[in-house]
């Protein structure tokens, strides 16, 4: 072994990178997250660099390097295209003991940047030394399917009870063995339904010897393009926000990608499994405000696969549910782009089952329509949504609910019909809002609804009140 892995300390302490562009502005966000002082040294830098100037989160320094800039700094980051340069300030750094990093030239490198599979404060790192960088994001990729985000809920809550673990197993093998319980019982399983509280109370039990309340909770838990000769578009459903929930295609087309368009709707959390350097584009539009229109999207897909790139075009849920994806392929095939298709999980089937609403139901449901509230001018308006025994699971449908509701009830639904809005569904900020019809427009007023939120309309939608599992419970009034 040739290098020293360890973790460092960077909060609050100066680091210096030289250079100014894309590959010294994915360096300086990672320093970013882990608190350090970025300064900057370089005549031009991007806009993403302006815009943390401008917010604090980078200093800029001088335009041109000098060696006494190193002067204490904890880490350097040579990130130019001027081999002379990087290696002027590599020489500078080991006068002085100060750990640096030349981008592309391991040889001149005293510490690399690894692949990261961030579950903060649960960290995993890999590193080739700089000898295979693409083994090591392969290593990452196989590595971020196998932690979820549910560690890092996991590994925070140890930390505020490492102090009592110790206390309680002083033994080494008594305390290694409550691990290992921890990691197959229910303070595992909660963690993983963002049940913070309810996990932390089920630690607290475990220490107690004791069961807590919510321990016995139950949790419900195309094969992308192959790196290709020429440009290609991989069309990925990303499902509602919840990580988790992305199909391993997913995975494999978000580490392969050289540009992702992605929507609004797509979670950070979504994004931050994909390939670091991939240039990322929001195409994203809001109701009402639409910041990039679908023909833009179109070209921007085409321009881009036409470079010879791969590029990955995320959606939130299914692509091909109410999002788009059948326009997109159509335009790609028009044009001769060759494209491939990993389908997400829908709105409708994620957000009901995160609220425990079994969209059918052999005693009250036989069937279920999905529908949107938003239509092409060109629909008529008779018969969309008039059906007897079924759920309705209705997309975009908050911003619409006076006339929804008054359409529904003249297409003969009972005004006591139970209904239940998903806000934010399948994220720990989910919540679920129940009623009935007659007083929809009433709940969503009150309760302060916004997009994104999933309308479930229907006997099943009142089950949510007993079946539901994850993050806060429904409010009924």
């Amino acid at each position: 072994m040739h290098l020293f892995p360890l973790f460092a300390d960077l909060s609050g302490r100066r680091v210096l990178i030289v250079g100014g562009g894309a590959v010294a502005e994915r360096k300086a966000a990672l320093l970013i997250g882990a608190g350090a002082q970025v300064e900057i040294v370089a005549s031009q830098v991007t806009k993403l660099f302006d815009q943390w100037i401008v917010v604090g989160k980078v200093r800029r320094g001088a335009a041109a390097f000098d060696d006494g800039l190193l002067d204490g700094c904890w880490l350097a980051i040579a990130a130019t295209d001027d081999r002379e340069l990087n290696a002027r300030v590599a020489a500078a750094a080991g006068t002085r003991r100060v750990l640096v990093n030349v981008v592309d030239e391991p040889s001149l490198c005293t510490f690399q940047v690894p692949s990261i599979v961030d579950r903060s404060p649960l960290m995993i790192a890999v590193s080739t030394g700089g000898a295979a960088p693409m083994l090591a994001r392969l290593a990452r990729e196989r590595i971020e399917t196998l932690f979820d985000h549910s560690w890092g809920v996991l590994a925070a809550l140890l930390e505020r009870a490492r102090a009592r673990i110790r206390a309680r197993y002083a033994n080494l093998p008594a305390r290694r063995r409550f691990y290992e319980t921890l990691l197959r019982g229910p303070v595992m399983r909660l963690a993983a339904a963002q049940r913070v509280d309810d996990a932390g109370a089920a630690l607290d039990a475990e220490l107690a010897g004791s069961a807590a309340p919510g321990a016995d909770a139950r949790v419900s838990s195309s094969h992308p393009h192959p790196l290709p000769e020429q440009g290609s578009v991989t069309l990925v459903g990303a499902g509602p926000g919840d990580p988790g929930l992305i199909t391993l295609n997913a995975l494999r087309a978000l580490n392969e990608a050289d540009v992702i368009l992605h929507d609004r709707l797509v979670s950070p959390e979504v994004l931050d499994l994909a390939r670091r350097d991939a240039e990322r584009i929001d195409v994203g539009k809001i109701v009402g405000k639409h910041h990039t229109p679908q023909a833009q999207i179109n070209e921007l897909m085409l321009d881009e696969a036409r470079r010879g790139k791969r590029v990955v075009r995320v959606k939130g849920g299914d692509a091909f549910i109410f999002g788009r994806g059948g326009e997109e392929i159509e335009y790609l095939r028009e044009h001769g782009i060759r494209y491939s298709i990993v389908p997400g999980i829908t709105a409708a089937i994620a957000c009901a089952a995160y609220a425990g609403i079994p969209l059918t139901h052999r005693d009250h449901a036989q069937s279920v329509r999905f529908a949107t509230a938003h239509r092409r001018r060109s629909e008529t308006e008779d018969g969309v949504l008039t059906a007897a025994g079924e759920t309705l699971a209705i997309y975009m449908g908050v911003a619409e609910a006076p006339p929804l509701r008054d359409r529904l009830l003249a297409d003969g639904w009972p005004a006591d019909t139970p209904f239940a809005i998903v806000e934010n569904g399948t994220r720990p900020e989910q919540r679920i809002v129940l009623g009935t019809l007659a007083d929809l427009v009433e709940r969503v007023r009150t309760h302060d609804v916004h997009a994104p939120a999933l309308l479930i309309v229907g006997a099943v939608a009142a089950l949510a009140a007993q079946n539901h599992w994850f993050a806060a419970p429904p409010v009924d009034r």
